[in-house]
């Protein structure tokens, strides 16, 4: 029995996506059938995805690149945005990131406020694992490529913990802004910044009390 998979494409470069297009025709299973609609920006992934609601016929599967120019009316400002959006109105759809960001923030973040069914970092990406990860999201979720699960592990096998405000905090510093102009980027006051700063230092047993050396010893751990 054949099995139709409507896909929605969503990325910025057309020579990527065609790339997408051609692995997965040339290695799907011979009872499925692929329709594949493709956007290259924000306005049409939604203009996509409304329409897809408004016909009843909502899509299976997305593949939705992080970085993508904003939208006309500013409210979708990345593949993150267009995610999130799109777990509101197609509540069935499996979501596959596909992301060039390699930092344990971003990768943590996603993974909370998304939790998609595939995670692929694209310096990791081959045919072979894409393809694996396709099959993977529809019969047996979720398809994690080798940096995301390296930074799962990571996190797991470490006995830190640090709430999400320490680890924007410490995302910011590794992206090299100063603290003093950490409370632009965050709810919080310059002397409760300070003060986490410290907890910082303790939990990673920063010695000389550097901004450098506590990001390079959380991104040891991880958490950069």
């Amino acid at each position: 029995m054949n099995q139709k998979i409507k896909i929605l494409m969503i990325d910025d470069h057309p020579m990527i996506i065609e790339g997408y297009q051609n692995t997965l025709q040339f290695t799907k299973k011979e009872s499925q059938i692929l329709e594949i609609d493709i956007a290259n920006n924000c306005d049409e992934a939604i203009a996509f995805m409304d329409k897809s609601v408004e016909r009843q016929i909502p899509y299976n599967v997305l593949f939705v690149d992080i970085s993508l120019p904003p939208s006309t009316d500013g409210l979708m400002t990345s593949g993150e945005d267009l995610a999130s959006y799109a777990r509101k109105i197609l509540p069935k759809a499996k979501i596959i990131i596909l992301t060039m960001f390699n930092e344990s923030f971003r990768i943590h973040n996603i993974i909370k406020t998304i939790d998609p069914e595939g995670f692929l970092i694209k310096s990791d990406l081959t045919s072979s694992e894409l393809a694996s990860a396709f099959q993977a999201v529809l019969n047996n979720p979720p398809f994690y490529s080798g940096t995301v699960n390296s930074f799962i592990r990571k996190a797991i096998t470490s006995d830190i913990v640090i709430d999400e405000k320490n680890r924007r905090i410490l995302h910011l510093l590794s992206q090299g802004v100063k603290t003093k102009n950490l409370a632009s980027h965050l709810d919080l006051s310059l002397s409760a910044i300070e003060k986490r700063k410290k907890q910082l230092r303790d939990i990673f047993e920063v010695q000389d009390g550097q901004d450098e050396t506590l990001v390079s010893i959380a991104r040891n751990k991880g958490f950069v």
